[in-house]
Protein backbone atom coordinates (compact mmCIF):
# COMPACT_ATOMS: atom_id res chain seq x y z
CA UNK A 1 0.00 0.00 0.00
CA UNK A 2 1.32 3.41 -0.93
CA UNK A 3 1.06 6.16 1.61
CA UNK A 4 3.01 8.38 3.99
CA UNK A 5 4.99 5.44 5.36
CA UNK A 6 6.71 4.75 2.08
CA UNK A 7 6.79 8.22 0.58
CA UNK A 8 4.32 7.41 -2.17
CA UNK A 9 1.84 9.88 -3.57
CA UNK A 10 -1.07 9.59 -5.94
CA UNK A 11 -1.68 11.86 -8.91
CA UNK A 12 -3.87 12.06 -12.00
CA UNK A 13 -2.21 10.92 -15.16
CA UNK A 14 -2.33 12.86 -18.42
CA UNK A 15 -5.20 10.73 -19.79
CA UNK A 16 -7.55 12.33 -17.29
CA UNK A 17 -8.56 10.78 -14.05
CA UNK A 18 -6.53 7.59 -13.95
CA UNK A 19 -4.44 7.31 -10.82
CA UNK A 20 -0.76 6.47 -10.92
CA UNK A 21 1.46 5.88 -7.95
CA UNK A 22 4.78 7.69 -7.55
CA UNK A 23 6.97 5.66 -5.21
CA UNK A 24 10.22 7.63 -5.47
CA UNK A 25 9.77 11.33 -4.80
CA UNK A 26 12.42 13.99 -4.73
CA UNK A 27 13.11 14.70 -1.05
CA UNK A 28 16.12 16.07 0.81
CA UNK A 29 18.13 13.82 3.08
CA UNK A 30 16.47 13.64 6.51
CA UNK A 31 18.01 15.80 9.25
CA UNK A 32 19.32 14.67 12.60
CA UNK A 33 21.47 11.72 11.51
CA UNK A 34 25.14 11.27 12.44
CA UNK A 35 27.34 9.76 9.74
CA UNK A 36 29.09 6.57 10.86
CA UNK A 37 31.04 5.81 7.68
CA UNK A 38 31.21 6.21 3.91
CA UNK A 39 32.07 3.28 1.64
CA UNK A 40 33.30 3.87 -1.92
CA UNK A 41 32.26 1.27 -4.53
CA UNK A 42 33.91 0.59 -7.87
CA UNK A 43 32.12 -2.58 -8.99
CA UNK A 44 29.35 -5.06 -8.19
CA UNK A 45 32.03 -7.44 -6.87
CA UNK A 46 32.54 -5.07 -3.92
CA UNK A 47 28.94 -5.41 -2.68
CA UNK A 48 29.77 -8.36 -0.41
CA UNK A 49 32.20 -6.17 1.58
CA UNK A 50 29.54 -3.47 1.85
CA UNK A 51 26.94 -5.98 3.11
CA UNK A 52 29.41 -7.30 5.72
CA UNK A 53 30.20 -3.75 6.85
CA UNK A 54 26.50 -2.94 7.27
CA UNK A 55 25.87 -6.17 9.21
CA UNK A 56 28.81 -5.40 11.50
CA UNK A 57 27.52 -1.87 12.15
CA UNK A 58 24.01 -3.13 12.94
CA UNK A 59 24.71 -6.38 14.80
CA UNK A 60 28.42 -6.47 15.63
CA UNK A 61 29.01 -9.42 13.24
CA UNK A 62 29.91 -9.44 9.52
CA UNK A 63 27.80 -12.56 8.85
CA UNK A 64 24.37 -13.81 9.87
CA UNK A 65 24.71 -15.79 13.10
CA UNK A 66 21.32 -17.54 12.92
CA UNK A 67 20.09 -17.55 9.31
CA UNK A 68 16.98 -19.51 10.29
CA UNK A 69 15.75 -16.47 12.25
CA UNK A 70 14.89 -13.26 10.49
CA UNK A 71 16.46 -10.16 11.98
CA UNK A 72 15.50 -6.60 11.04
CA UNK A 73 19.12 -5.91 10.11
CA UNK A 74 18.87 -8.25 7.12
CA UNK A 75 16.14 -6.02 5.74
CA UNK A 76 18.53 -3.09 6.00
CA UNK A 77 21.26 -5.13 4.28
CA UNK A 78 18.82 -5.87 1.45
CA UNK A 79 17.97 -2.16 1.13
CA UNK A 80 21.67 -1.25 1.00
CA UNK A 81 22.38 -3.95 -1.58
CA UNK A 82 19.50 -2.86 -3.84
CA UNK A 83 20.37 0.85 -3.73
CA UNK A 84 24.11 0.30 -4.23
CA UNK A 85 23.69 -2.23 -7.04
CA UNK A 86 21.27 0.14 -8.84
CA UNK A 87 23.79 2.98 -8.53
CA UNK A 88 26.56 0.78 -9.93
CA UNK A 89 24.39 -0.53 -12.80
CA UNK A 90 22.47 2.59 -13.78
CA UNK A 91 24.25 5.58 -12.24
CA UNK A 92 27.76 6.67 -12.93
CA UNK A 93 31.01 6.55 -11.00
CA UNK A 94 31.89 7.47 -8.39
CA UNK A 95 29.43 5.47 -6.27
CA UNK A 96 29.47 5.62 -2.47
CA UNK A 97 27.22 4.37 0.32
CA UNK A 98 26.97 6.27 3.60
CA UNK A 99 25.54 4.79 6.79
CA UNK A 100 24.20 7.19 9.43
CA UNK A 101 22.23 6.82 12.64
CA UNK A 102 19.84 8.81 14.81
CA UNK A 103 18.63 7.14 18.00
CA UNK A 104 16.80 4.01 16.74
CA UNK A 105 16.72 5.00 13.06
CA UNK A 106 19.32 4.13 10.43
CA UNK A 107 19.87 6.04 7.17
CA UNK A 108 21.57 4.62 4.10
CA UNK A 109 22.37 7.12 1.37
CA UNK A 110 23.91 6.03 -1.95
CA UNK A 111 25.47 8.59 -4.28
CA UNK A 112 26.21 8.29 -7.99
CA UNK A 113 27.03 10.79 -10.72
CA UNK A 114 23.70 10.75 -12.62
CA UNK A 115 21.68 13.66 -11.18
CA UNK A 116 19.14 13.66 -14.01
CA UNK A 117 18.35 9.94 -13.80
CA UNK A 118 15.78 9.45 -11.01
CA UNK A 119 15.23 6.05 -9.42
CA UNK A 120 12.63 4.48 -11.71
CA UNK A 121 10.92 1.24 -10.67
CA UNK A 122 10.38 -1.29 -13.47
CA UNK A 123 6.94 -1.34 -15.07
CA UNK A 124 5.44 -3.80 -17.51
CA UNK A 125 8.38 -6.17 -17.25
CA UNK A 126 8.39 -9.92 -16.73
CA UNK A 127 9.27 -10.37 -13.01
CA UNK A 128 11.72 -13.10 -14.04
CA UNK A 129 13.89 -10.42 -15.64
CA UNK A 130 14.36 -8.58 -12.33
CA UNK A 131 14.29 -4.85 -11.90
CA UNK A 132 11.92 -4.70 -8.95
CA UNK A 133 14.41 -3.76 -6.22
CA UNK A 134 13.08 -0.20 -5.87
CA UNK A 135 9.63 -1.58 -5.04
CA UNK A 136 11.24 -3.79 -2.43
CA UNK A 137 13.12 -0.86 -0.89
CA UNK A 138 9.92 1.22 -0.84
CA UNK A 139 8.15 -1.59 0.98
CA UNK A 140 10.91 -2.33 3.52
CA UNK A 141 12.00 1.21 4.37
CA UNK A 142 10.25 3.45 6.86
CA UNK A 143 10.92 6.45 4.56
CA UNK A 144 12.77 6.87 1.29
CA UNK A 145 13.49 9.38 -1.44
CA UNK A 146 16.14 10.86 -3.69
CA UNK A 147 17.72 14.23 -4.26
CA UNK A 148 19.66 15.56 -7.24
CA UNK A 149 22.69 17.74 -6.64
CA UNK A 150 25.21 19.38 -8.94
CA UNK A 151 26.92 16.47 -10.69
CA UNK A 152 25.46 13.81 -8.38
CA UNK A 153 22.33 12.11 -7.12
CA UNK A 154 21.62 10.65 -3.68
CA UNK A 155 19.08 7.87 -3.21
CA UNK A 156 18.26 7.23 0.45
CA UNK A 157 16.20 5.06 2.78
CA UNK A 158 15.51 5.13 6.52
CA UNK A 159 14.96 1.96 8.52
CA UNK A 160 13.58 1.90 12.05
CA UNK A 161 13.93 -1.49 13.78
CA UNK A 162 10.92 -0.90 16.02
CA UNK A 163 8.78 -0.35 12.90
CA UNK A 164 9.48 -3.91 11.69
CA UNK A 165 9.33 -5.65 15.04
CA UNK A 166 12.55 -7.55 15.03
Amino acid sequence: MVGPRDGGRRSNDKDGGAVRVVLWQTAPLPDGFTQLWRHELGSLAELSRLRARVRTALTGRPTVEHPEREHWSERMVLIVDELASNALRHGGSPVAATLSRSDEAWLIAVDDSSPRMPPTPARGRDPGRGGFGLYLVADLAHRHGWCPEIGAKTVWAVMTPSAVGG
